[in-house]
């Protein structure tokens, strides 16, 4: 029996995660049996940004192996040691290769303050322009950079996207949306010191947020701040790997549906305002996705 049909068995509500990069070597050992549990949980579509051109190849074998799983190609800001403007080209031919549901993940980064900005910006500008000539949505990275962010976006307009685990105030949140973008929201509005974002994902209209783990990265406050993986670390240890956030944990961010005084239908069910139907449709029309299965190499 194929992995596709043994994860197909369930039929749990059908949940995006939209940001997981499961190719991480975080995962190595146990991807399979991540994934499985992913999609046991209704989490069946996860999308899964590249963060360099040396893991373009990674998130390609991921999205092949699971059927659920969708590709976006994209230079992280954090990786400057990594990136070279001829890695531009590559990006480009990635794309032609297999075009990918976004770009990204892209951005900028003013929180690492030994990033170069300069450099950042000049690969954030030139992958925007790249979504724009191929008429593709970004997936942005914006820590403490939400205002030069927006001062880019809108000299280059792209086909919206999502500003991942987004972070501002609401007026900054009020011009991504204006400017065709959902909110990412995970594991960051879970703890009990996150007023301001939980408020705001309180104030925001249902339909302009979005729901993402980040997995391996961003813990929810059930899991704790014993360690922050990222995507080009080292595989975790037997005993971290239980503390790592995984995209079947989905499901368990919800804190905004909890504020907004929604009732549970039953224990880590998606409450209402966050039923799959809604983030379904918040989703999609970043994408162009018009099937129910979102593109899924038929999970049945």
């Amino acid at each position: 029996m194929s992995l596709a049909s043994e994860t197909a068995s369930s039929r749990a509500p059908f949940f995006i995660d939209t940001h997981c990069h499961l190719d991480a070597a975080e995962f190595d050992a146990d991807r399979d049996a991540v994934y499985a549990r992913a999609v046991a949980a209704g989490v069946t579509t996860l999308i899964i940004p590249a963060v360099s051109r040396n893991n373009f190849a990674a998130v390609a074998a991921t999205c092949e192996r699971y059927p659920g799983c969708l590709p976006a190609w994209g230079l992280h800001p954090m990786l400057l040691d990594v990136h070279r403007p001829a890695h531009l080209a590559d990006l480009r031919a990635q794309i032609e290769a297999q075009r990918p549901l976004a770009i990204g993940e892209i951005g900028l980064d003013l929180f690492v303050r030994d990033l170069d900005y300069a450099t950042q910006e000049f690969f954030y500008v030139e992958q925007l322009k790249i979504a724009r000539e191929h008429d593709l949505p970004v997936l942005l990275h914006g820590r403490k950079a939400n205002d030069q962010l927006l001062k880019h976006l809108r000299k280059i307009r792209v086909r919206g996207g999502i500003a991942h685990a987004f972070n501002g105030s609401p007026q900054q949140a009020d011009e991504f949306i204006k400017l065709g973008f959902k909110l990412g929201f995970g594991g960051a509005f879970t703890w009990p010191r996150a007023n301001n974002l939980r408020r705001l994902a309180v104030d925001l209209p249902l339909d302009a947020i979005v729901l993402e783990t980040d997995s391996p990265d961003m813990p929810p406050a059930w899991i704790g701040r014993g360690r922050l993986c990222h995507s080009q670390q080292a595989a975790c240890n037997t005993g971290m790997r239980q503390k790592r956030p995984q995209p079947g944990g989905l499901l368990r961010i919800r804190a905004s549906a909890a504020l907004r005084g929604l009732r549970m239908e039953r224990p880590f069910a998606a409450p209402r305002a966050l039923h799959p139907s809604r983030i379904r449709s918040n989703v999609c029309p970043i994408y162009s996705l018009t099937s129910p299965k979102l593109r899924l190499r038929q999970l049945t």
